[in-house]
């Protein structure tokens, strides 16, 4: 704001003229955001969510496009039909693909509490890991977990040896009950 315009010229400028270029360039680029989320959602989600029929049929045509440069064309051309449309038809979808984001973040989080924990099992510390883990889950097979991370260690050990014992460690942290209660 200059310093010879009052904040009520400004105000006045704004409900006259609307929003500044700058605003709705933003407010485009959220809208091709959100059509490039739409369009990398697996087609069983994207049934769920309640969207106007030519954005759907968009969608498929952006889908159905491999070239690069003509899918980033039809992806700026489904942001325009969208932009057709109110803000609230689109809340539905906002409101989907922002639980999907969260729910992704929690099991991200999950599998790093998961692979922390075996590392810790395997690690210097190894056998004080594995007593408080078995203290937690008295049901684990517990000379079967054991056998898995000596094999793991002769695994890491030597190079040509796929980690086998490795991965099955992990599968065994991820069919705990409440996901491997890795927390501690």
């Amino acid at each position: 704001m200059s310093p010879s315009r009052s904040r009520n010229q400004t105000e006045l400028d704004t409900e006259e003229y609307g929003p500044s270029r700058t605003q709705q360039r933003r407010e485009a680029l959220e809208v091709l955001a959100l059509a490039n989320q739409l369009v990398e959602l697996p087609p069983s989600k994207l049934a769920r969510i309640e969207l106007p029929d030519d954005v759907r049929d968009e969608i498929v045509n952006v889908r159905r496009i491999t070239s690069h440069i003509a899918r980033k064309r039809q992806l700026a051309f489904l942001a325009k039909v969208m932009r057709r449309y109110d803000e609230a038809d689109f809340a539905a979808a906002r409101a989907e693909l922002g639980e999907n984001r969260e729910k992704q973040r929690q099991e991200t989080a999950a599998m790093h509490r998961l692979e922390a924990l075996r590392e810790r099992l395997l690690g210097d510390d190894g056998d004080a890991a594995l007593s408080d883990l078995l203290d937690r889950h008295p049901d684990i097979d517990r000379q079967h977990l054991r056998s898995l991370i000596r094999q793991a260690r002769i695994e890491k050990d030597a190079p040509n040896k796929p980690p086998k014992a490795y991965r099955e460690i992990f599968q065994v942290l991820k069919d705990l009950p409440a996901g491997g209660d890795a927390e501690a």
